[in-house]
């Protein structure tokens, strides 16, 4: 099958590879992507991960917040509405990152405690009736029936 170069690679005498079939590497792609996926998630993962996104919301206030303080500067210097517009929008921001890092606070505990549920035994102790409803409510026959 001739392709539009062909005539112009034959009259400068080049010669140009086959190029792979572009399907063949997108299966080969998604097969590598899949087999990553279904890695399970371990601690080291989960606490580098951890580390990592408090250190960036750590990083995006405090930059927040130096944006703020300059910005603040700024519009008492020029007195115009729109810079402390601007000025608030920047508290707002902050204020936001600060309630995200108490909302990831919270995602780790209940990540931390759905990898440890598992482990979690419980035991029943001074239980009056151990079964099913339906052999509560023979058992509660027969003895309503024999009072």
């Amino acid at each position: 099958m001739k392709k539009n170069f062909d005539s112009i690679n034959d009259a400068l005498d080049i010669e140009v590879e086959l190029e792979p079939d572009v399907k063949d590497i997108s299966k080969e792609i998604l097969s590598q992507a899949k087999k990553e996926i279904k890695k399970p998630l371990t601690t080291d993962i989960l606490e580098s991960d951890k580390v990592h996104t408090r250190n960036t919301v750590y990083e995006l206030i405090q930059l927040g917040s130096d944006a703020a303080y300059e910005m603040l500067d700024i519009a008492k210097e020029t007195q115009k509405a729109r810079d402390f517009e601007v000025v608030g929008q920047l508290l707002k921001a902050v204020g936001e990152l600060s309630d995200k890092l108490l909302d990831n606070q919270q995602k780790i505990k209940s990540i931390e405690s759905e990898d440890s549920s598992g482990k979690i035994t419980n035991n029943t102790t001074n239980a009056l009736f151990v079964g099913s409803t339906a052999e509560l409510q023979k058992f509660l026959k027969q003895s309503s029936k024999e009072k």
